[in-house]
């Protein structure tokens, strides 16, 4: 092979390197507003299964937790405020659990729905089940705690995933709670970045 044989052999590459990535760039600008989109449409139909009665549901701003950026909305019927979701992050056995949590005027837990995880299936994705995430209604902040034995006033983990349940309880749902707390209730507020063992 010739250096004449080795230089066209390079041309040729660099063209289909360059051509190949015009192509990327075009599919990705044309894709990228319809994933948005679609993205913030998803998370309409999510705040809105929440908190169904609201007829507005508006963004109140940003907030930090574990170095990951989340968000938090106010509720309002009316024009009157009747909650606040945030989105919120717990440190589970393998992944980083993805939290909306629903609380009433009263900084009470309604409801709360598992965004995404990547925690073990069989058992830590049990976090998604209705019989765990139904043991947070009317819940406020004091009792957002997980005990291994059978308990209606606090959060019953789940069997073989522990740390699971409270990376969703003490740490997405509490923090977040108390969050939403300091920012509403008291005017103040604070990025969280819990330390974990």
């Amino acid at each position: 092979m010739t250096g004449r044989d080795i230089a066209k052999i390079t041309v040729t590459l660099v063209v289909f390197y360059l051509i190949g990535g015009f192509i990327l760039a075009f599919v990705y600008a044309n894709a990228s507003p319809k994933i948005y989109r679609n993205n913030e449409e998803a998370e309409k139909k999510a705040l809105k299964q929440l908190i169904p009665e609201a007829d507005d549901i508006s963004k109140m701003g940003d907030w930090t937790i574990h170095d990951k950026h989340a968000k938090y909305f106010i509720a309002k019927k009316g024009g009157e405020p009747i909650g606040y979701i945030i989105q919120s992050f717990g440190k589970g056995y393998s992944s980083y659990i993805n939290t909306f949590i629903a609380v009433d005027k009263d900084f009470k837990v309604q409801k709360i729905n598992i965004l995404g995880h990547a925690e073990t299936p069989g058992l830590g994705d049990e976090i998604e089940t209705d019989s765990f995430k139904g043991q947070f209604k009317d819940k406020d902040f004091e009792h957002l705690k997980v005990l291994k034995t059978e308990t209606k006033e606090y959060i019953q983990a789940i069997s073989g995933a522990t740390i699971s349940s409270r990376a969703v309880t003490e740490d997405a749902v509490k923090n977040g709670v108390v969050f939403l707390i300091k920012t509403v209730k008291e005017g103040g507020g604070a990025d969280v970045n819990p330390q974990h063992n």
